[in-house]
């Protein structure tokens, strides 16, 4: 899918990194509209554009900021709970919080059983 092919609410990316925060969050979900509301007034989403645009290594524990779209196309380093992890912010990605992207758990892998963790391995001597 090419940048110029993709829409968001019927509008193209150029058109929406030059609209501002508050129209922008008119073509949210209600869940986002209200933390644009609350946070956009505030100085962090202005933080987040000027270190955008100085092209810093933004790295962050903040979770919960809605992607908007004047971080398209940027890294940002997002914290996992244990490490931070790069993460690409693409055009699909507006709309919805960082920490969805950056998982806090990793998928259990479950190896054998040793002896003694089972019953039946018991059975099974250790010499050889």
């Amino acid at each position: 899918m090419m940048e110029e092919d993709f829409r968001f609410k019927g509008k193209t990316i150029d058109d929406l990194q030059k609209i501002q925060l508050g129209e922008f969050s008119k073509l949210v979900n209600s869940r986002a509209r209200r933390t644009l509301k609350r946070d956009g007034s505030s100085q962090l989403y202005q933080r987040i554009e000027k270190n955008l645009k100085a092209s810093k290594k933004i790295r962050t524990h903040r979770r919960d900021i809605i992607v908007t779209p004047k971080m398209v196309g940027k890294k940002l380093y997002i914290y996992s709970g244990k490490e931070f992890t790069e993460v690409e912010i693409l055009p699909d990605m507006l709309g919805h919080y960082l920490g969805e992207f950056v998982f806090t758990r990793k998928r259990v892998k479950h190896g054998k059983a040793g002896i003694g963790a089972t019953k039946s391995s018991n059975a099974i001597s250790a010499r050889k």
